[in-house]
C-alpha cells in the first residue's frame, strides 16, 4: 500500500501495480489515473506514480512558481527586513523565539 494525498489534502490509500501488471494492463491504469494517482512498483518498490496529464502539468506550473535565493544574494536591507519581521501578535510566542536574547 502507498500513501497518496488527494484534493483535498487528505491521505487515502492506494494499491500498489507491479510495472509487469501496469505494462499488461496499461489501458486500464490510464483510466484509472485520470481518477487517482497509480503507484508503479518494481522488485518491490515504488518506481513512480503515473498520474494524469493535467495533474503533472499542475504540479510543472506550481514548481515553476516557486522562488529560490541565497541569502548571500540579498542586500543588507533586504537581510535586515526579513531579520526584523514578526508574525501576526497571536503567534508572539513563536516571536519570541527569534528574538535575540
Amino acid at each position: 500500500m502507498a500513501y497518496i494525498i488527494d484534493n483535498e489534502e487528505t491521505i487515502v490509500m492506494a494499491d500498489t501495480v507491479p510495472a509487469s501488471e501496469f505494462t499488461k494492463n496499461f489501458g486500464r491504469y490510464k483510466l484509472q489515473a485520470q481518477r487517482e494517482a497509480v503507484a508503479v512498483s518494481s522488485h518491490g518498490q515504488i518506481a513512480g506514480y503515473f498520474v494524469a496529464a493535467h495533474e503533472y502539468e499542475e504540479l510543472c506550473r506550481l514548481k515553476g512558481m516557486r522562488r529560490r535565493f541565497q541569502t548571500v544574494d540579498l542586500t543588507d536591507e533586504e537581510a535586515e527586513r526579513i531579520a526584523s519581521t514578526r508574525m501576526d501578535p497571536r503567534h508572539d510566542h513563536l516571536n519570541k523565539l527569534l528574538d535575540p536574547k
